[in-house]
């Protein structure tokens, strides 16, 4: 037993060191990349894993994933009917149901999962039955993301459903200002991903887009991005293949190029952001003490916080507690 014990304590903590892999400190950044009020650094890094993991968005489009509505607001159900592994990130948006919603917490779902809870939180405020030819019982597509750290922290550190629906309208509510045109749709003016479809919204990132997506072209070593707005750093996703990222690479990209709009600041001058401060930002986080919650009995994840910055660190066990993604949010 006592053999035992020894071995599962070593096994145990090989899996520790081997998730831990790769501090932030090592990874290399590439920029800055600058559009106006936004500044992008890439970031390179080895793959940490092998096997390919269809997004959430994917999965939608090809009937691989079934999302359905379960008649309670924080609480949806997800199926993977397909043979490959799925990538969920917190924050991915599902349109349709009985109202839209974000989903809280990043997940692996496994191939042939059956049918398996997600916690979400709603981003449409006040609609309660079909919208159009959408579907009330499932969700069609999941191709954009919330776009606010204000938001991000009520879905992922405040698990509060009144703020999510206070930052949804904060931000309605600056686009407006900033866009002098109401970008809300008359058919779900609350909707926080059909206000991001609107084409006065898209036609102000279109730009962004333009200046900013090509960067990661032929560079096969970028695992991630983290990005300022106004001078700020704002926050960075990392994650465990080149593959993955550059699959969530415009959706990212989207949100980002979104919340600088809608925190634009005409006139407003401020100074360049250099890559060792993001970097700085990144290894304080990771110092953070260590605070792990299961998800599912696949998916782990752990948060780590300190007084200016923090990060949530995405586990995989069937890859011996490897992380998978990295998303650090600065205070």
């Amino acid at each position: 037993m006592k053999l035992l014990f020894t071995s599962l304590l070593l096994t145990g903590a090989a899996a520790f060191a081997f998730a831990q892999a790769q501090p932030a400190g090592d990874y290399r950044l590439d920029g800055p990349f600058i559009h106006e009020n936004l500044t992008v650094f890439l970031i390179h890094g080895p793959n940490k894993i092998n096997h390919n993991l269809l997004t959430l968005e994917e999965a939608i489009d090809q009937h691989k994933v079934v999302v359905y509505e379960t008649r309670s607001v924080n609480e949806l159900a997800i199926e993977n009917v397909s043979n490959e592994d799925v990538f969920i990130e917190s924050g991915d948006i599902v349109k349709g149901g009985q109202q839209d919603r974000t989903l809280k917490d990043d997940l692996i779902l496994p191939s042939k999962s059956g049918k398996v809870s997600i916690a979400s939180f709603c981003v449409e405020h006040g609609r309660w039955t079909r919208r159009g030819n959408e579907s009330a019982s499932t969700f069609n597509g999941s191709h954009q993301a919330v776009a606010s750290k204000q938001l991000k922290m009520a879905v992922k550190m405040q698990a509060d459903q009144a703020e999510v629906w206070n930052q949804v309208a904060r931000a309605q509510a600056r686009l407006a200002g900033n866009l002098h045109s109401d970008p809300r749709p008359a058919a779900s003016p609350t909707s926080f991903v059909m206000t991001m479809d609107a084409p006065v919204v898209q036609r102000s990132i279109d730009g962004y887009i333009q200046e900013l997506a090509g960067i990661v072209n032929r560079k096969g070593d970028v695992v991630g991005y983290a990005f300022a707005i106004n001078g700020k750093v704002n926050s960075a996703d990392i994650y465990a293949s080149h593959d993955l990222f550059a699959k969530l690479w415009m959706k990212l990209l989207r949100a980002s190029a979104f919340e600088a709009v809608t925190d634009f600041e005409v006139g407003k001058k401020f100074d360049g952001v250099e890559a060792k401060v993001v970097k700085t930002a990144l290894v304080d986080a990771d110092a953070g003490k260590p605070s792990a919650r299961n998800v599912t009995e696949r998916t782990e994840v752990v948060t780590k916080e300190t007084d200016r910055n923090v990060v949530f660190e995405t586990r995989d066990r069937a890859e011996r507690g490897a992380w998978v993604h990295k998303n650090y949010l600065t205070k």
